[in-house]
């Protein structure tokens, strides 16, 4: 995992030896895709990580905000595997953003709405503030999770709000089974090797320049070439050969969460088409 950072002297020493990011720029004049002007608004700062207030197409305004981040991101500690966590209580706070990185405020949490290391790595915040309390309060609209699978070769940007930084590169490929330590992830986004995301980008939301649209959640990198252990990811394809690769980072597909959401932004995981893992299931 892109661990989460617990110091400022820390983050400190890591902001220095990452070199500054590309910012998103929009092409009215050629043939070219339309590209948005992807920046920090909407995102947020955990005291450990980064995350973002998200929306399903079909939330309302009157709907209370959700803020999406890592399952290993959790005050309560990294989820065993297999373990599941659904409506439990929380008043953990998170630093509201602008398209600069400057803090607006900060909103809070009810609830872990959902959590998981398992097949993902994935945790949903329900907070005490509705979409419009937040845009009326603050100018900010939340960030639309696609319904669809993300693309090969999409340009992307992970954006985070721990860091206040946009790291831009493309959809390289997918992992059938990103394995890392005791911990098993499917389907995951392969990043190409322009993103170098480091501890604290934990938990970013994965940007697509073109629609503007969460398509996955940032949470690890290989970092010292080191096979499936804890830091050092590596992939396992359908036949189970084990590929490592080195300074390459990964996210966890968002477009699992969508069919999740019901009504009131609460989460059903027995919905048509919800395949997130559920509590006590077998695995």
């Amino acid at each position: 995992m892109k661990k989460p950072l617990v110091g400022a002297c820390f983050a400190a020493l890591l902001i220095g030896a990452t070199a500054a990011p590309a910012t998103a720029a929009g092409d009215g004049t050629s043939a070219k895709p339309r590209v948005k002007a992807v920046t920090l608004a909407g995102t947020v700062a955990l005291s450990n990580c980064s995350g973002s207030v998200v929306r399903v197409p079909d939330s309302r305004p009157t709907d209370p905000a959700l803020v999406l981040s890592n399952g290993h991101c959790l005050e309560s500690g990294f989820p065993a595997p297999g373990e599941v966590i659904v409506n439990k209580a929380s008043s953990r706070s998170f630093t509201l953003l602008n398209s600069s990185g400057g803090r607006l405020g900060t909103i809070r949490a009810s609830k872990i709405a959902y959590g998981t290391m398992t097949d993902t790595d994935m945790s949903l915040y329900q907070t005490t503030s509705t979409y419009r309390d937040i845009e009326s309060r603050y100018g900010i609209k939340a960030l639309e999770l696609n319904a669809a699978r993300p693309e090969q070769g999409r340009k992307i940007t992970v954006a985070s709000g721990y860091w206040k930084k946009l790291y831009k590169c493309s959809v390289d490929g997918f992992a059938y089974r990103l394995k890392e330590g005791n911990w098993t992830w499917k389907d995951s986004v392969r990043y190409t090797p322009d993103c170098q995301t480091i501890g604290g980008t934990s938990g970013s939301p994965v940007i697509d320049d073109e629609t503007g649209k969460v398509v996955a959640v940032n949470n690890t990198g290989n970092e010292s070439g080191e096979r499936c252990t804890d830091n050092n990811p590596c992939e396992v394809d359908e036949n189970g050969k084990v590929t490592v690769r080195e300074g390459i980072n990964y996210a966890q597909q968002t477009y699992w969460i969508v069919p999740c959401v019901g009504a009131g932004n609460k989460i059903d995981l027995n919905r048509a088409g919800c395949q997130l893992p559920k509590p006590s299931a077998r695995r």
